[in-house]
C-alpha cells in the first residue's frame, strides 16, 4: 500500500450532529502540532463498523487523520460544568480534547471520535493539553478489558506517540507524550446540561435534550411523554453500567458529572482500577483521600449523580416524573448485578431467593477469605467439570487458592449450596454452565501489577511487545 493511496478515513461520510446545535455547546479549536507522529495502537476491531476492512487501512493512514488532524472536519471542544468530589465547577470544558467527527457506525449508530492530549483549548486554564504515553497505554487497556467482560464501554481507536517531553507530578518526568482518539456513543455529559443550568438557559437545555434523544434514544423519539420516558431510560442505562462495573471488579475512579455520560456509556478513565480482592472500600484514585469514589461507593454516586441532573432538567420535566423514574435505580441496579454475578457462576436465571442466597454467600466467601476477586472466578472457569453435580467436595477441589484452604467452613458452606443449585438443573445444561464460566471469566485480569508490568519496558526499552501480547490476551480471553 502506497504512500499516495486514498486515506479511506477522510472519505467516510462525517455527520455534523453536534455541530448542527450551533455553538452555544462548543468552541472551535485548532490541533497542536506535534513533533513526532509514532502509531503505538491501532483498533482493528472497530474499523468494521465504519465499513472497512484491516487490509484496506494502512498506519500511515491513522498518523495523517489522528495524529494531524487534517480540517476535515470542524474540531469542537465541548462546553460543560460538572460536580467534583461533590462541588459544583463552572470552570470546566474540553482541556485537551475536541470532538473531531462524527460518523454513523454499519450497525446504525451514530458514534463520535474525540480526541485526548490533542492541545490546548479556551477550558486547559494553566494545563498543557496534553497526554502522557503511560495515561494513553492506561486508556487502551481499560476500554479493551471492560469490552471483553461486557460492559457498556468507549474504546481507543488508535494511540500516537507525539515525541514531547512532558511534566507530571503522578509520573516520573519528564515523560513521554502521546495523543488519543476515543471512539465512543456520545461526548455529552451530564455536566453539559448542568452548564446550560447555570446559565439558566431554558431553551438550550430543550433543545439539547430534543437532540439526545432523536440521536441516541430513538425509540422513544416519537413517544408521548418522550421526555419523562427519556429520564427513566438514562437511570436504567446508568444501573445497568454500574451493575457491570460492580461484576467487572472495576472502580472508575473519579465519578464526578463530567465523567458521566448521557448515554449510559462508560469512559473517560484515568486513575482507574480492577479490584485484587473483594473490598468495597478499596480506591483507584490517589487523590481521593475521603474514599467517595471507592468500589463499593459506586452504585451510590452513580444515582447522586442521576439526582443531580435533575436541576438542570426540571426545567422541561415535572419534579414528579423524575422522581418516578429515579425511584428504580435501585431494582434495575439489583436485577442487572444479581444476573451478570449468577453469569459469573455460569448459571441462568434464578428465582429471586436463592440467587440472594447464592450472592450473599460468594460475597460473604470472597470477604472473609480476601481471596483474589478475579482468580477465584478464573480458577471456578478453569476447574469445572461435569463431577461437580456428584459431589460438592469436587468444586474448586484443585484451584490452588490457599485462601480457601484456610476458611473451609465457608467454602463448604458455599460448595454445598453451589452443588444444589447445580443439581436444579439437567444434566445437559452443565455443558452450558461451563460455556458460561470460561465467557465472563477471562484468565488475565488487569490488575495494577499487570499494566506496571508492561509498562517497564516501554519505558526502560521502548519494547512495545508485552504491551500486544496483553492485548492478545484480553482479545482471546486468556
Amino acid at each position: 500500500m502506497t504512500e499516495t493511496t486514498p486515506n479511506p478515513f477522510s472519505r467516510l461520510n462525517y455527520e455534523p450532529a453536534l455541530e448542527s446545535l450551533g455553538d452555544d455547546y462548543y468552541d472551535e479549536v485548532t490541533a497542536a502540532e506535534f513533533p513526532l507522529h509514532i502509531l503505538r495502537f491501532r483498533n482493528d476491531s472497530l474499523l468494521p463498523l465504519l465499513g472497512l476492512e484491516a487490509k484496506s487501512v494502512a498506519n500511515h493512514h491513522f498518523i495523517e487523520v489522528f495524529g494531524k488532524f487534517p480540517p476535515i472536519n470542524p474540531c469542537l471542544a465541548l462546553r460543560y460544568h460538572g460536580y467534583q468530589f461533590g462541588t459544583y465547577n463552572p470552570y470546566l470544558g474540553d482541556g485537551r480534547g475536541f470532538l473531531y467527527g462524527q460518523i454513523r457506525g454499519t450497525d446504525g449508530y451514530l458514534y463520535d471520535f474525540g480526541t485526548k492530549g490533542s492541545g490546548r483549548t479556551p477550558y486547559s486554564r494553566s494545563a498543557d493539553g496534553r497526554l502522557t504515553l503511560k495515561g494513553g497505554v492506561r486508556e487502551v487497556l481499560a476500554g479493551e478489558a471492560l469490552h471483553q467482560l461486557g460492559v457498556n464501554t468507549s474504546r481507543c481507536f488508535s494511540l500516537i506517540e507525539t515525541g514531547e517531553s512532558l511534566w507530571r507530578g503522578d509520573e516520573p518526568s519528564p515523560t513521554r507524550s502521546s495523543v488519543m482518539v476515543r471512539f465512543s456513543r456520545s461526548h455529552i455529559r451530564f455536566g453539559t446540561f448542568e452548564r446550560l443550568h447555570y446559565f439558566q438557559r431554558t431553551d438550550l437545555i430543550a433543545k439539547l435534550l430534543d437532540h439526545v434523544i432523536d440521536y441516541y434514544y430513538p425509540t422513544i423519539a416519537n413517544k408521548d411523554e418522550r421526555y419523562p420516558r427519556f429520564y427513566a431510560e438514562l437511570v436504567e442505562r446508568v444501573a445497568r453500567l454500574t451493575a457491570q462495573w460492580m461484576a467487572a471488579g472495576f472502580c472508575h475512579g473519579v465519578l464526578n458529572t463530567d465523567n458521566m455520560s448521557i448515554t449510559g456509556e462508560s469512559f473517560d478513565y484515568g486513575p482507574y482500577a480492577f479490584i485484587p480482592t473483594y473490598n468495597p472500600q478499596f480506591t483507584a484514585a490517589y487523590f481521593d483521600y475521603s474514599g467517595l469514589y471507592s468500589y463499593g461507593n459506586q452504585p451510590f454516586i452513580c444515582q447522586l449523580n442521576l439526582e443531580r441532573l435533575q436541576a438542570p432538567l426540571s426545567k422541561v420535566i415535572s419534579g414528579e416524573d423524575l422522581e418516578a423514574g429515579l425511584a428504580h435505580f435501585d431494582d434495575h441496579f439489583h436485577s442487572h448485578y444479581y444476573k451478570l454475578m449468577l453469569q459469573k457462576l455460569g448459571l441462568p436465571q434464578l428465582h429471586l431467593l436463592e440467587a440472594e442466597a447464592l450472592f450473599q454467600q460468594t460475597i460473604e466467601l470472597l470477604v472473609n477469605t480476601q481471596v483474589g476477586y478475579h482468580g477465584f472466578f478464573a480458577k471456578l472457569a478453569q476447574g469445572f467439570n461435569y463431577g461437580w453435580r456428584e459431589d460438592s467436595a469436587t468444586i474448586l477441589e484443585n484451584s490452588l487458592l490457599p485462601e480457601l484452604k484456610q476458611e473451609n467452613e465457608l467454602l463448604t458452606k458455599w460448595r454445598i449450596l453451589y452443588h444444589k443449585i447445580l443439581n436444579q438443573f439437567p444434566k445437559e445444561e452443565m455443558g452450558k454452565i461451563g460455556d458460561r464460566l470460561h465467557h465472563y471469566n477471562p484468565k488475565t485480569a488487569l490488575l495494577k501489577p499487570v499494566i506496571e508490568s508492561i509498562w517497564e519496558p516501554i519505558m526502560q526499552e521502548d519494547n512495545w511487545e508485552p504491551f500486544y501480547q496483553l492485548l492478545d490476551k484480553i482479545a482471546t480471553k486468556e
